[in-house]
């Protein structure tokens, strides 16, 4: 049986839900675990099957992802350092990849991702795998703008997404 640590962290974006097992951090979502715990079980059911959720054991892995997460928060953090658990298809992993190379302060399009994936014409999938990345902020999702600019889609909400990318230094989203 898998064991999933969990705890929150309040955050200038909101309250965040951490989840990590023994091999690294695996979730990362706005909200509660009240507000999450439905999808939380659903998501890790069909990841893992067997598993426990443990709250308020001090887990070494979920412990230095919360203080990663207070000093991105801070702005004394640009890239974060954590082993990471990742639960996916080959694609979605592809796309989670390609987002982890999008720098602090700056954006790509969901356009430029496809291309730089050699699937051009893959946009909605693309999109469709960010808007399934299960690690919020760690895998910079919210970094990804429509072709025009414009803010598109984010689990988070599009305020979270706004206050993440000025977080970040971007001062036409404040």
């Amino acid at each position: 049986m898998e064991q999933v640590y969990y705890n929150e962290l309040e955050t200038s974006a909101g309250r965040l839900l951490l989840c990590a097992t023994d091999e690294g951090l695996c979730y990362v979502r706005f909200g509660s675990f009240t507000e999450n715990e439905s999808l939380l079980r659903t998501w890790l059911h069909k990841q893992m099957r067997n598993f426990e959720l443990q709250h308020g054991v001090r887990h070494v892995l979920l412990e230095d992802a919360m203080r990663q997460m207070r000093q991105y928060f801070a702005r004394t953090l640009q890239v974060f350092q954590l082993p990471l658990d990742i639960y996916g298809t080959a694609f979605q992993k592809q796309v989670w990849s390609a987002l982890q190379q999008i720098e602090y302060g700056t954006t790509k399009s969901y356009k430029e991702i496809a291309e730089a994936l050699a699937h051009p014409r893959a946009v909605r999938a693309v999109g469709m795998a960010n808007n399934r990345n299960p690690l919020s902020i760690v895998i910079p999702c919210h970094r990804v703008i429509g072709h025009d600019g414009r803010l598109v889609g984010y689990g988070g909400g599009i305020e979270a997404k706004k206050a993440l990318l000025a977080l970040e230094g971007f001062q036409q989203y404040q």
